[in-house]
């Protein structure tokens, strides 16, 4: 490589990270002043995927979205049905790169909620009732979709309008999940279904009937 072509790009790696830097949304931004709400140690990657109907997202304290991500309430940027908490994310969240969380009635994930990179969630589909209309223009019911507190949503997951996921869940990788999920589960599969659950006093069993033990954080990090 020639000396002329590695400052070339040094220079351009340099202007990247100077641009993801300066284009993050975090409070006190004027992007961030468009939000419902966006509390304070949050912050948005640069570059973002789509942004859209803003008003209506309100995201917690201390919570990190990775770039390309795409939050989305309502059906367009005009859109004046959308409704004024469509799409709410909680404390300490993070949401990998690439997911995309598309609201039109209501989407919440409660505090401390992880997601891996690529997934999906939304509170809408598409019908197919009608065989004379092209299935794009045939919207779906909305269906409101919960994640509960401290759950973590695997990588390229998919979660379906009309699911409410527990507390403590985890969603596998891949996983297309609809329904309710109880807390303290592990699902995965698709269409997904539970392959643990925690049994107090017994532990985390599989429907074969494995056991495995509760580990406690300190024991984790001994």
């Amino acid at each position: 490589m020639t000396r002329r072509r590695r400052w070339l790009n040094r220079g351009v790696q340099a202007a990247w990270r100077w641009l993801e830097r300066t284009g993050e949304i975090v409070p006190g931004t004027r992007a961030a002043d468009a939000f419902g709400s966006l509390g304070e140690g949050s912050c948005i990657g640069f570059p973002a995927a789509t942004l859209m109907g803003v008003g209506s997202i309100h995201i917690g304290s201390g919570t990190l979205i990775g770039r390309q991500v795409t939050l989305s309430v309502g059906y367009g940027p005009d859109d004046t049905r959308a409704p004024e908490r469509g799409l709410v994310i909680g404390d300490r969240c993070v949401i990998g790169a690439r997911t995309s969380l598309t609201a039109h009635i209501s989407i919440v994930l409660g505090d401390d909620v992880w997601c891996g990179q690529d997934v999906f969630v939304s509170d809408a589909s598409h019908g197919y009732q009608d065989a004379e209309t092209p299935i794009g223009r045939q919207f779906g019911v909305h269906q409101p979709v919960t994640i509960g507190a401290g759950s973590w949503i695997g990588h390229s997951a998919i979660i379906l309008p009309g699911t409410t996921i527990g507390r403590n869940v985890v969603v596998a990788a891949g996983a297309v999940v609809r329904g309710v999920v109880d807390d303290n589960a592990v699902v995965g599969g698709s269409p997904a279904r539970v392959l643990r659950r925690f049994e107090p006093g017994v532990g985390w069993v599989s429907d074969a009937g494995d056991v495995r033990p509760v580990l406690l954080p300190q024991a984790i990090a001994r």
